[in-house]
């Protein structure tokens, strides 16, 4: 026999997953949702080393990508990996039209080598600019070369070299102090 306020007790059953099904595909698409805009506002400025261990000393990271559309793809999407021990840079290559909209980005390690020929170069036959930069340093390769000023080959300092860090002032030793100490005590 059945219960007049409880109702048909199959349908309950078959509702009450169902409702729950529904209420977390709600909530996976409210959280994807809010992922996909905060992706957006990525600030590729503010990337931190790596924590897994370096392969080798001064072993550094660049982003990399090979023929990408537009500068956020190819920061966004760029494989993480440690660059050979042959290399030193970051390489950034970068083909626009006369009109400044980017038609491909390259951006990987580079020996040195591969660094000589930084700068922009236009193609008359084919209405495009090509500008290449490299920097030194960890996923130093950020921006976009677009012109002279900022296609260029950016090194760091050595340190000890002209212009490096100021010499460190000299504190006395710990047996000075103490002595210095009593002798104002007397």
């Amino acid at each position: 026999k059945q219960d007049v306020n409880s109702g048909c007790p199959a349908a309950k059953v078959t509702m009450l997953p169902l409702r729950h099904a529904l209420a977390v595909a709600v909530v996976h698409i409210f959280i994807l949702s809010e992922s996909w805009a905060l992706a957006k506002n990525i600030n590729f400025y503010n990337v931190r080393p790596p924590l897994d261990p370096t392969p080798f000393p001064n072993s550094f990271k660049c982003f990399t990508c090979e023929n990408a559309g537009d500068n956020y793809n190819c920061n966004r999407w760029a494989e993480d990996k440690w660059c050979p021990q042959n290399t030193r840079y970051c390489l950034t290559v970068h083909h626009f039209t006369s009109h400044g909209r980017s038609t491909s980005i390259t951006k990987k390690c580079a020996s040195r080598s591969e660094c000589h020929s930084v700068g922009c170069h236009h193609s008359r036959d084919s209405e495009h600019t090509e500008c290449r930069s490299c920097c030194e340093g960890m996923i130093c390769n950020v921006e976009l070369p677009t012109n002279h000023s900022n296609a260029v080959l950016a090194v760091t300092r050595a340190p000890g070299t002209s212009g490096g860090p100021a010499p460190r002032l000299q504190l006395p030793g710990l047996p000075a102090l103490a002595w210095a100490s009593v002798l104002l005590l007397l």
